[in-house]
């Protein structure tokens, strides 16, 4: 569900880290978006969990 999924900025938030960080994060592991709405893209958990770890937070 769409609902689940997170943007970047929020994800940023919940980590306690920069947008920067975390687009970078996204860009250097090559993830693709669980859902789109529009132009921004919604990660799923799994997803996060990498995006966490790729940025040591």
């Amino acid at each position: 569900m769409a609902d689940e999924n997170l943007s970047p900025g929020n994800i940023a938030k919940a980590l306690g880290v920069s947008d920067g960080k975390v687009k970078k994060a996204i860009k250097d592991l090559g993830l693709e978006p669980a859902a789109k709405r529009g132009v921004c893209s919604f990660y799923a958990p799994d997803q996060v969990a990498k995006i966490k770890a790729a940025v040591g937070a």
